[in-house]
């Protein structure tokens, strides 16, 4: 068993130094080195020389591929196994449940927190982590500030590390909230009733297309059956089922 599996488990970042092991293999064939090309023809192709050259040509590919992982690491958009550094130097508690794009965005977060915090650090922040435009409105007289999502209908995703980040970042005399962007009955004008019956309530108010259950596809199940499930369970058993 490889020291990474022990180490880490079965998680998203895989073997030894999260994935390097695997890495390290593609980089050997992208990086490999053709030695046999500098020599004269007659003696590439010796069999015994073909095969040192192979052989130096795949380790000199994996030194190379190695150099320009190293180089990618110093650099937070392009850093994989080397973003635990960033988050120790900047005092982020690592957490290997996120991938690296989220852990990406969080360290950013932090960098941008370390300017003077005015409006403009709190709307680049709050779209850098969440990917979805937005808007800061702020309540002077009640001491507090609104994020509003425009970029998106519903919940962004990292709204977690966003709340993290905002408390680092924002004067400790601040409260803040979030405003989520729903679909209004305005924009459902366009449609008819019998267009819009086949989709959940939850899918529509956020744009999104979730079909309800349908009746025929729980033939099979009796009311004891269902009774001890919620609906949304009852719901996601359906959408197998179809």
């Amino acid at each position: 068993m490889k020291a990474g599996n022990s180490m880490y488990g079965q998680n998203k970042y895989g073997t030894f130094y999260y994935a390097r092991d695997s890495g390290e293999e593609n980089g050997g064939k992208e990086y490999f080195v053709d030695l046999a090309r500098y020599v004269p023809l007659f003696v590439a192709e010796l069999a015994e020389m073909a095969e040192i050259y192979r052989t130096e040509g795949s380790e000199i590919g994996k030194i190379k591929y190695s150099i320009s992982d190293l180089l990618d690491q110093c650099f937070i958009q392009t850093a994989t196994w080397g973003l635990h550094l960033w988050e120790r130097e900047l005092g982020i508690v690592t957490n290997y449940q996120l991938s690296y794009e989220q852990r990406r965005k969080v360290i950013l977060a932090k960098l941008r927190g370390q300017e003077t915090t005015t409006v403009e650090v709190v709307r680049r922040t709050a779209v850098s982590l969440t990917g979805c435009d937005a808007e800061v409105i702020e309540y002077p007289s009640r001491y507090e500030f609104v994020i509003k999502f425009t970029g998106m209908y519903g919940i962004p995703p990292n709204v977690k590390q966003l709340r993290d980040a905002l408390e680092e970042i924002k004067p400790a005399h601040l409260g803040f909230s979030f405003r989520y962007r729903y679909v209004i009955w305005d924009e459902l004008r366009p449609h008819i009733w019998d267009e819009l019956r086949k989709f959940t309530w939850d899918g529509i108010r956020v744009n999104r297309v979730d079909k309800f259950v349908r009746w025929q596809n729980l033939t099979d199940w009796n009311w004891s059956k269902l009774g001890i499930h919620s609906w949304k369970n009852v719901k996601e058993v359906e959408e197998e089922m179809t």
